[in-house]
């Protein structure tokens, strides 16, 4: 057999066996895609016999409140006021009169220093004081006696110069022991800082010196913070600005903006306060611009440097349209709900949610009116036109009966029966 016959030989073999094993395939293929094609239309609806079931879903009517709107951020909290109390005078501790930790009240003693030495400096203040008061009252003498034999008798006795120089003696005297009064204030003021007064009030921090040292004006004793009241500093975009404003523009009082601190573990209210400053200008670097808000912190619910979830309220929606949180679902097209129809239908209604309103619930800006009644819980059983039966919140679907079993047991045989032949 020639080359050519031999090569032919071989192509119808390799066509035959293909053959016989793709044209099964393509009919296999054929009667799959018919099946698939039920399969979608049974899923998509197409094959629901008019006597299915309907859904059991919660159902809730859309209600109108009054809702307040927040601007949320993460606040800072900071001590009213911060001060490093510190000697005026050098020389030994001798007392701490606070425990660390308490709160101290203002003008209460914290600490004593050796006064022994400044109130030796004062003794002798007054002892000089004493001298030149003397030596003043003998000038003052000589000077009237020199006056009263100048003329007397028609004859001067003591010269004009002399007499001047008297003047200037008793001048002199009276100038020392004006130097010699300040200098007493100046040891009491010396001797009053060997006791070291708080100058607010404030809890005390650790101390920095123990009993015993020698100090000097350049050494801390202790800190003092002010946590009554106190400041939670936050920021806001600058986007956020007019709002703010606008808010407060209506009263003209930051106070009357309300600011809570929430704690950032479970967010529930951890004092609440209002708005103290505004400032006056926007950081460039983030876009934001800064807030202080103020808290009475009654009882130290706040510490300062600690880190909270701070909400200003800058408005109040009045009979803002407010449906519970898991009835609004995300879509590819934005957010929808089930919006259950007269018939007891269900069609996908878009919405528009402007804030969240507590944990639970959101505050509808479109989609949506009064009474209106979407599905809560369910939904994923469902798709637009399905049938629902409405149940309220936490009432479980009553068990079907014989006949309703009956009846969807047949669907189920005429279903297989049609996929069937």
């Amino acid at each position: 057999m020639s080359r050519f016959w031999k090569i032919a030989l071989a192509v119808i073999v390799v066509v035959v066996i293909a053959g016989f094993f793709v044209v099964p395939r393509l009919h296999h293929g054929k009667g799959g895609k018919g099946e698939a094609a039920a399969a979608g239309a049974q899923a998509n609806g197409e094959g629901q016999g008019k006597d299915q079931p309907p859904v059991p879903v919660t159902v809730v009517p859309v209600v109108s409140q009054d809702v307040p709107v927040y601007l949320t951020a993460l606040g800072t909290v900071q001590a009213r006021n911060v001060v490093t109390v510190g000697p005026q005078v050098g020389g030994q501790l001798m007392k701490l009169n606070f425990k660390e930790g308490q709160e101290v009240k203002k003008g209460d003693v914290l600490a004593e220093i050796d006064p022994r030495t400044i109130q030796s400096q004062y003794d002798q203040s007054v002892a000089k004081l004493k001298q030149d008061q003397a030596a003043a009252a003998t000038a003052k003498n000589n000077l009237e006696r020199s006056q009263n034999l100048v003329n007397k008798g028609g004859q001067q006795y003591v010269s004009k110069q002399d007499l001047d120089n008297f003047k200037n003696t008793l001048d002199q005297a009276n100038a020392t022991v004006l130097a010699d009064q300040a200098a007493i204030r100046a040891s009491q003021v010396q001797l009053g800082f060997t006791k070291v007064i708080a100058p607010i009030t404030g809890l005390a921090g650790i101390r920095s010196v123990d009993v015993g040292n020698i100090l000097t004006t350049s050494d801390a004793i202790v800190t003092l913070t002010e946590v009554h009241p106190i400041y939670v500093m936050f920021f806001l975009p600058e986007k956020n600005l007019d709002m703010v404003r606008s808010s407060t523009a209506e009263g003209g009082d930051l106070s009357a903006l309300e600011v809570q601190a929430l704690d950032r573990v479970d967010s529930h209210v951890i004092a609440t306060g209002h708005l103290d400053v505004l400032d006056n200008t926007i950081d460039t670097s983030t876009g934001t611009f800064r807030l202080r808000s103020l808290f009475d912190n009654e009882k130290t619910q706040l510490w300062p440097g600690q880190f909270v979830n701070v909400q200003l309220k800058v408005r109040t929606v009045k009979n803002g349209l407010v449906v519970p949180a898991q009835a609004v679902q995300r879509g590819p097209d934005g957010d929808y709900v089930y919006l259950v129809q007269g018939d007891n239908t269900v069609k996908m209604q878009p919405v528009e949610t402007a804030s969240e309103v507590g944990d639970s619930h959101v505050l509808i800006g479109k989609g949506l009116k009064l009474n209106d009644k979407v599905v809560t819980e369910g939904q994923f059983r469902l798709k637009p036109g399905s049938k629902v039966q409405p149940l309220a919140p936490g009432q479980v679907p009553a068990a079907p009966t014989a006949e309703e079993l009956q009846k969807a047991k047949q669907g189920q045989q005429g279903r297989g029966g049609r996929r069937g032949g």
